[in-house]
């Protein structure tokens, strides 16, 4: 690849595709002051449904970013699934609901279709003051020591300390990178979807007709008015054309395929979809990285690839913070590590349900707590080894659950409304523990860390007390670090003379040359 003559970067981050993982990272940066540029090839927000499910993880992610209330309002309860086999319909159940020990206030799925997730982050990322470049499309990206440029169709050279490919499965970024993407697309197996009203289907469930021969058909009911999206089986070995795609042959197709007595009209959007299996070699090429689809497709099974990108973004962005701050650059491979595991894990059991789907049966369309993704740890991983400390249920790399506060203010009721925003919180636990937290170090630059003393004792003294101790494993004096993406960074006992050790923050050195581990000493 060649290399870019840069000189001072325009911005400190160019995010490549304004779709909702693209949106996310760039609503991440840009709360964190960081000058952000979103580039997005399209003249507009993508108006498909396509992906629709929302997580309770990736919610947890969007109360974070303070969208979970909003997306709430947007979306709906995932209805049940409808099986319609001549003239009876089998309904079920299709996604479990989180169980209370998963400390979530989001233990169900949320409908949302893709334009309405996008429509709330856009929003939110210009109420920060960033514009989507609409209609930038990069041809070319370099890099060199000091930074990378893009050069646009239109001629504009834009310059930044990086650049973030979430530009989809035929990621330019990726291309840019030379970062190989391995898996498979099966040309052969193609479904249409749509979205569109349908006179005469109810909407209290997700209905799906199987039919012989590939011909199978389903419609979701969407939220907020008298949409569906519907999926259409293509037979294998049958040509789709342009004339087959008009509002006329799908509504002719539709009314084939489950009966003249439903009509398919006012369609806003269609595609043809093809599952793609591919994960890229690597998510990095020095000050080259990759999001979401750029990295990673996945069948739509589950509802398991906009999550898991979202997901990405959150990990992604505040380590960029910190190494923006000065932070070592290898912080940045900690991203691969710890996410591209997760994405081949993903793509293995989305595989696995899509195979449920060619023959449709209740037990093979079931999903459960796998697809929540609230189990998703980085114990293990660069930033946590298994030797380090941990408390009887917390590792570090686990998810940070959620639980009420002890001693609730008007502020924060619950642990999410402390770790809400881009900062590290920590936790003391124990009188010992709140002594120690007043004296932890931090650096100056870079994230941030607010601390809180939850108790100031490790016995519980009331059902609340002992319900935020049994969540979090704590049975002695304990500082707890929590990372910006919701996850445990460190776990710290305190001995009995208040000493503490405190390993690095991942963070830029201090004026002291702090960066690596501390004790603190109980003495002073």
């Amino acid at each position: 690849m060649g290399q870019a003559a840069t000189t001072k970067a325009d911005s400190d981050v160019i995010v490549v595709g304004a779709g909702p993982v693209g949106l996310a990272l760039t609503l991440d940066l840009a709360r964190r002051g960081l000058a952000v540029r979103l580039l997005e090839r399209g003249r507009g927000t993508f108006e498909g449904s396509r992906a629709k499910g929302v997580q309770p993880r990736t919610l947890e992610v969007l109360d974070d970013l303070g969208l979970a209330a909003a997306a709430l309002a947007a979306g709906g309860a995932y209805p049940p699934m409808g099986l319609h086999l001549g003239p009876y319909t089998k309904t079920w159940r299709m996604h479990a609901a989180a169980p209370d020990s998963a400390g979530t206030p989001y233990g169900d799925i949320l409908l949302l279709p893709q334009y309405a997730t996008a429509a709330l982050l856009h929003t939110a990322v210009e109420q920060l003051g960033v514009r989507v470049d609409f209609g930038a499309r990069a041809v070319a990206i370099t890099q060199d020591d000091d930074g990378c440029a893009v050069r646009l169709d239109d001629g504009r050279r834009l310059t930044a300390r990086y650049v973030v490919g979430a530009d989809g499965g035929s990621s330019t970024v990726r291309k840019a990178a030379g970062i190989a993407f391995e898996g498979t697309t099966d040309e052969a197996d193609r479904m249409l979807l749509v979205d569109a009203a349908v006179d005469g289907l109810s909407r209290d469930h997700w209905h799906i007709w199987p039919r012989a021969g590939g011909r199978s058909v389903a419609a979701c009911p969407l939220p907020g008015g008298d949409r569906f999206q519907v999926m259409i089986k293509v037979r294998p070995g049958e040509a789709v054309h342009a004339r087959d795609l008009t509002d006329p042959a799908l509504a002719a197709l539709f009314r084939r395929r489950v009966g003249r007595s439903l009509t398919l009209r006012d369609i806003s959007w269609s595609s043809v979809f093809r599952p793609n299996i591919r994960l890229a070699e690597r998510y990095r090429d020095r000050r080259l990285l990759l999001c979401g689809d750029a990295a990673h497709v996945h069948t739509p099974a589950g509802a398991q690839g906009l999550n898991t990108g979202v997901q990405d973004a959150h990990n992604l962005g505040w380590k960029l913070h910190q190494v923006l701050a000065g932070a070592d650059d290898t912080l940045l491979d900690s991203y691969e590590g710890e996410r591209r595991p997760v994405a081949a894990q993903v793509l293995g059991r989305s595989t696995e349900l899509y195979e449920g789907l060619r023959r449709p049966r209740p037990g093979k369309l079931t999903r459960g707590q796998d697809e929540h993704q609230l189990a998703i740890s980085y114990f293990g991983g660069p930033l946590a080894p298994t030797d380090a400390p941990r408390t009887a249920t917390l590792r570090p790399g686990d998810r940070a659950p959620d639980a009420p506060l002890p001693h609730p203010t008007p502020t924060a009721r619950t642990l999410f409304d402390l770790y809400r925003g881009p900062h590290f919180t920590a936790l003391a636990f124990g009188a010992r523990a709140a002594a120690a937290l007043d004296r932890l170090p931090w650096p100056t630059a870079g994230v941030p860390l607010r601390r809180h003393t939850v108790l100031t004792r490790t016995t519980a003294g009331a059902p609340a007390e002992a319900a935020l101790l049994t969540a979090y494993g704590i049975t002695e004096d304990t500082v707890l670090i929590v990372r910006p993406d919701g996850h445990v960074g460190t776990v710290a006992p305190v001995d009995r003379t208040g000493d503490v050790r405190i390993p690095a923050p991942f963070g830029p050195h201090d004026a002291d040359g702090y960066g690596g581990q501390r004790t603190i000493d109980g003495s002073r």
